[in-house]
């Protein structure tokens, strides 16, 4: 008797799972379109406090969630994910990462589960998805321009030991207002 009523209760979890998908979408619908205004709320957050007792962050986590299932919609093999839960661990990934992410995780086998994509993903994330460590802009110079640069400052030095004598100190900045002007300007005319 006992098995048969846990079996009705599981049957009405499975048939109210999917209604993160549509309950997020409708939200997104509201808030992007100020619809909440049409009843005389103020914000999108009074809104869901008086209408559905739902704070703010549960309707983002939903929005959230069903922008997750939009954007692996095209490429699934028709497994999404079940629930919120599920979606929402994929949220913190750019689209790109979402897709791919996902596509791994169904190949890998493993069973759908909230636990189990959040265990994937962090190691693919970790594996994969790491961004490098960012090279300063200021690191990266060829030889040559190092270089030149390296001359220049020689250069620099001679003319402040004789007192700026054979190179003025106005000459100088003159000539470096000309170089920072010429990368100026070739920045500019890039696409």
């Amino acid at each position: 008797m006992a098995d048969n009523r846990l079996i009705q209760l599981e049957d009405i979890i499975e048939a109210n799972q999917h209604r993160f998908y549509q309950t997020g979408k409708a939200l997104k619908q509201i808030r992007d379109d100020q619809l909440f205004r049409d009843l005389l709320f103020d914000s999108f957050e009074a809104y869901l406090k008086d209408r559905w007792d739902m704070a703010r962050s549960q309707a983002y986590r939903l929005i959230k969630a069903a922008d997750v299932i939009d954007n692996l919609s095209p490429i699934g093999d028709g497994t999404l994910p079940k629930n919120e839960f599920q979606a929402r661990v994929l949220a913190r990934f750019t689209k790109s990462d979402q897709r791919n992410i996902w596509r791994e995780f169904i190949a890998s086998g493993m069973a759908l589960t909230a636990k189990n994509i959040r265990k994937f993903a962090h190691q693919a994330k970790k594996a994969k998805y790491v961004k490098k460590p960012n090279v300063s802009t200021v690191d990266i110079i060829s030889a040559d321009y190092k270089a030149a640069v390296m001359a220049m400052l020689e250069q620099i030095r001679s003319a402040q030991n004789d007192d700026w004598q054979t190179t003025s100190k106005q000459a100088a900045l003159f000539w470096l207002k000309v170089m920072k002007e010429k990368i100026i300007r070739y920045e500019r005319r890039r696409p």
